[in-house]
């Protein structure tokens, strides 16, 4: 473990210890007095598996599903901690796609799924969500939840009012690639409806151009590529552009600030993984129907997704690799789906008609079943290195600190590849 590595852990560690301190949950692993085997989910948003929970528990009546979330951040770095110190996970820990290359590079600190029959199970899932959490070792570490497949969330009644057409396949017409998108965005900002700007931030945008990108943050051989891949740059530079002109609300991906802004309506458009759904139900609940969904610029791409896994420090393990097999089977992720838009990643559910034919009211009935199990079978997988969520999150800050005035473009980016060189040390 590096230096870097390690002060890491050691402040995850601190936020683990009051989070847990607040929190008054069981203990990962704890038997209550009644005789039931309490399991613990730590996760980190909206995964759509509350509803699930109830049902399960009916079925295995010695379990009860205790489920803790944390934003996204924090929740990677507290498991690093908790897996360092062997001491303080939860039965069940998700992990997204961004981090899961760190992790199964761990597999000592996991459950082996294949002895407990995952190898029964893996023609579930699509070949590459599959083995994107094998370890080197052969160990597989967790099973896949959803995959991010990209699509563009849109403000028919500020599109309306901006002059733009609201039809989702005109507004997909706007926009065949980004540099298309961001001049769209100047017209809209141009009219700048009840003072809303055309989108919420600038790194969620780039988060959505860089998954597109046939080579992200590494090249295959876990080399990381951020300062020698021009797409990168490129993308960086027409974000910030497109700042500069005023088109971005400036928010912070998953801060309460940016919560609150899809209930005051302080942004058009969001690049839209399909797990950006339930976000954006959850948040904007006042504006069901006035929320759109159309083609991403450029097509195709992924932005996350996320694996369930059982860290071996538990005392329950056999449940709790019971309980995600069956969290992440088929017939859940088609319910997980119906209610809260986020796609499944097992490949038997893409031809089931309650999947493909699915329409979403809070969106305007755009048939999200269709978008997005397109993007899916299209979907061309981009490697993910062993540091790639927090390389990801140090670019996020570099244009984080140019939207909050702190440093010109030139600056961020010269301390984004000081900041990347450390981390992947």
């Amino acid at each position: 473990m590096s230096a870097g590595r390690t002060r890491l852990a050691a402040g995850a560690l601190v936020i683990g210890m009051l989070a847990a301190g607040c929190g008054g949950s069981p203990s990962a692993g704890s038997t209550p007095t009644d005789g039931k085997i309490t399991l613990t989910l730590n996760l980190f948003g909206n995964m759509g598996f509350k509803e699930l929970y109830a049902k399960y528990e009916a079925a295995h009546p010695n379990i009860k599903i205790v489920e803790r979330t944390s934003a996204y951040n924090d929740h990677h770095r507290n498991l690093a901690a908790h897996l360092a110190t062997r001491s303080g996970a939860a039965d069940v820990e998700a992990i997204d796609t961004g981090f899961i290359a760190q992790f199964r590079n761990q597999p000592q600190h996991f459950a082996d799924l294949r002895q407990h029959g995952a190898d029964q199970l893996k023609d579930r899932w699509l070949p590459w969500k599959w083995e994107a959490s094998l370890a080197k070792s052969g160990a597989q570490i967790g099973y896949g939840t959803d995959v991010g497949g990209l699509a563009m969330c849109y403000r028919r009644d500020l599109f309306e009012k901006a002059g733009l057409p609201t039809d989702r396949d005109k507004v997909a017409e706007l926009w065949p690639d980004w540099t298309s998108y961001f001049e769209t965005g100047k017209r809209y900002t141009a009219k700048k409806p009840e003072g809303a700007a055309f989108f919420d931030g600038g790194p969620q945008v780039f988060n959505a151009m860089v998954g597109q990108m046939e080579t992200g943050y590494y090249d295959t051989q876990d080399n990381v590529v951020v300062a020698t891949n021009p797409a990168i740059r490129s993308a960086y530079d027409q974000v910030l552009e497109a700042v500069a002109e005023g088109q971005s609300a400036k928010l912070v991906g998953s801060s309460p600030a940016w919560n609150t802004g899809f209930a005051k309506s302080q942004f058009a458009t969001i690049a839209c993984p399909a797990w950006m759904l339930a976000k954006i139900q959850d948040q904007g609940k006042a504006f069901a129907g006035q929320w759109d969904v159309a083609a991403i610029p450029g097509g195709g791409g992924n932005w996350g997704g996320s694996y369930l896994t059982v860290p071996a420090q538990g005392k329950h393990t056999k449940e709790a690799v019971a309980l995600i097999a069956w969290l992440t089977a088929p017939e859940q992720q088609i319910e997980v789906f119906a209610k809260h838009g986020i796609l499944p990643s097992t490949v038997a559910t893409y031809d089931k008609p309650e999947v493909t034919g699915l329409k979403h009211e809070f969106f305007n009935d755009a048939p999200i079943g269709q978008i997005f199990t397109t993007a899916a079978r299209n979907l061309k997988p981009q490697y993910q290195g062993p540091r790639a969520g927090d390389i990801q999150t140090a670019i996020r800050d570099a244009i984080n600190r140019v939207e909050e005035g702190k440093q010109d473009g030139a600056e961020a980016w010269t301390q984004m590849l000081g900041d990347v060189e450390r981390i992947s040390k």
